[in-house]
């Protein structure tokens, strides 16, 4: 097989002028909301009790994760966005509510259902950043009945003055097929791309979706394909979009970049990171800027290319993290 060309540059004025857009671009995220705890301590020692690390606590942590964290990346690079997603009757949504007030973002469109679990990742990490142990509470059942019904018409609500629509789907019971459904009817009603970050058993959840964004792990075991280089990624990206009968695909394929197909693109893009601290999170701010930049009038390749700078800025930071329109357009000019 013949691997793609490889896709047109970005130049740095017109990325400038994309980033310029970006604050009058709005975005709608829906999907599955997460609270992000980090208990951070020092470890001296192993503990007599059994073979692990005793950590002596420092400080406790919360951050925005999951859909949330998607939405605080939009926010981050400028643009508007509205959010629509799930949460429990309980305390760590009110700590979520707080941390999207404190980004900017109306919480708003959080749904409770009072039978849930706000799902909440605790991580026991050192100071040296070394993650020890997680712990998740999580209801991750579908939602259905009243409470589903209730979250397809706020997201159809707030679909209404959006340029583009981010599904982020981690298998928590936002991400329904009457959601995705209603979704896509919009995204073609209105003539706005509609993007999925996936969990391959919702693979057919997507059809119609405008970009779905798979890592590497997550397109082998769509596609039952290796990819261990630019032709088998060329393969299993044609392979992934048949199989979720979608317009295109971004394969994130970590330390070897991206892939990118869709009608009018195809090829790779090399990794930009200088250096790798922490991975978390960094779908989340990949399918925030691809889909900013595609509201925001970019080329399906010229969103692909910022959504790579921009997971480069990312994974140099510790936890769920994010990037400023400056950092970008620096990330841009540097390379």
């Amino acid at each position: 097989m013949t691997v793609a060309p490889t896709l047109p540059p970005l130049l740095s004025d017109r990325a400038g002028t994309l980033v310029e857009r970006f604050p009058r671009a709005a975005v709608l995220v829906v999907g599955d909301l997460m609270l992000d705890r980090f208990l951070v301590g020092r470890v001296d020692r192993i503990s007599p009790e059994a073979p692990v690390p005793v950590v002596l606590f420092d400080r406790e942590e919360s951050r925005a994760g999951g859909a949330a964290n998607v939405a605080h990346n939009v926010r981050a690079l400028g643009g508007t966005v509205h959010l629509v997603g799930l949460v429990g009757g309980d305390a760590p949504a009110d700590t979520l509510r707080a941390a999207l007030a404190a980004q900017g973002i109306s919480p708003d469109g959080l749904l409770t259902d009072p039978g849930r679990h706000t799902t909440v990742k605790m991580r026991v990490v050192t100071t040296r950043n070394q993650q020890v142990a997680r712990v998740d509470y999580e209801s991750d059942g579908e939602v259905h009945g009243s409470v589903e019904a209730d979250l397809v018409r706020r997201a159809t609500a707030a679909a209404a003055t959006v340029q583009a629509i981010v599904v982020s789907d981690y298998l928590k019971g936002a991400v329904t097929p009457l959601l995705m459904m209603r979704l896509a009817s919009l995204a073609r009603e209105r003539s706005v791309p509609l993007l999925v970050d996936p969990k391959i058993p919702h693979l057919p959840y997507y059809a119609g979706a405008t970009f779905i964004t798979p890592n590497h792990h997550e397109a082998e075991i769509a596609t039952q394909l290796r990819i261990r280089d630019e032709a088998d990624a060329q393969a299993a990206a044609r392979a992934f979009r048949d199989r979720a009968c979608a317009g295109g695909v971004l394969i994130t394929r970590g330390e070897h970049g991206m892939w990118l197909l869709d009608d009018s693109f195809e090829g790779p893009l090399p990794a930009t990171a200088r250096e790798v601290a922490d991975v978390t999170g960094a779908g989340d701010t990949v399918i925030a800027t691809l889909g900013l930049a595609l509201a925001a009038g970019a080329t399906s390749a010229e969103a692909a290319r910022l959504a790579n700078y921009a997971a480069g800025v990312v994974v140099g930071k510790f936890g769920p993290a994010t990037v400023g329109a400056d950092a970008l357009l620096q990330a841009v000019v540097s390379s």
